[in-house]
């Protein structure tokens, strides 16, 4: 069943008005009828599904039949990613939304390759915003995440201070058993920060402004993962941790 994320003003107590591009969508594409249904989320607390009442030239109106658990995590997830080259910050938003990330914030570090004009980085949030509204409909997201603008490693850590846990993994951090423990005492409900360095990884003194910023570092094994793989890796672990 397809799923569409509206504005909580367009959502009442017994009907849902579907406007904007969703509509030619849900029109000219889908070819949805009257009696045909469809999830809705809000974005917040409302996961329902509807029924088709009325299509009109500038919106859908849908009935509420059931209303559905949030399929949110418990624990907000903030991943801050060193810029990558090429595409694959597509597919880090693209992943990331279908583990349950709830912000991506790309983060020009000093051993990223790619350098991103105002207008350039403009552009390619606009990218990004559509690749985690496209996951998140497709992984049955309650909430689609949201895409920060590029900041500044300084700037990224103190943007980190407000959230309650920050790790880092890095490959110079202690072994598993010290990992693990920091992972099983991370709760649910609790908001958490992930730093991942771009392909040239961390430099020192990053890592060192981190820990004086109160993070944690970890392990992520003995063997050294793409920049792409290590923050699905730390999502993987924590959605497994935190999933009720």
């Amino acid at each position: 069943m397809h799923r569409f994320f509206v504005d909580s003003k367009n959502v009442s107590d017994e009907e849902v008005r579907i406007t904007g591009s969703d509509v030619n969508h849900i029109k000219n594409v889908l070819r949805m009828k009257q009696g045909d249904k469809f999830y809705v989320s809000d974005g917040d607390i409302t996961d329902v599904t509807c029924e088709i009442t009325e299509i009109n030239s500038d919106e859908v109106i849908a009935k509420i039949i059931e209303e559905h658990e949030n399929t949110e995590l418990a624990s907000r997830i903030v991943l801050f990613q060193g810029l990558p080259k090429s595409d694959k910050m597509e597919l880090i938003i693209q992943k990331a939304t279908e583990l349950g990330v709830s912000k991506v914030v790309p983060v020009a570090m000093k051993r990223c390759v790619v350098k991103l004009d105002e207008k350039k980085a403009a552009n390619k949030k606009k990218r990004y915003e559509a690749i985690a509204l496209s996951a998140a409909k497709q992984s049955k997201r309650s909430v689609v995440p949201e895409i920060g603008d590029v900041l500044t490693y300084k700037n990224a850590l103190k943007e980190a201070e407000s959230l309650d846990v920050c790790i880092v993994p890095y490959e110079a951090a202690k072994g598993m058993e010290e990992t693990r423990e920091i992972i099983s005492n991370i709760k649910k409900g609790q908001s958490i920060g992930i730093f991942i360095g771009p392909e040239g990884g961390f430099d020192e003194a990053e890592i060192e402004e981190a820990l004086s910023f109160g993070f944690k570092p970890i392990s992520l094994g003995r063997r050294i993962l793409r920049t792409e793989t290590a923050g699905l890796t730390m999502l993987s672990i924590l959605m497994f941790n935190l999933e009720d």
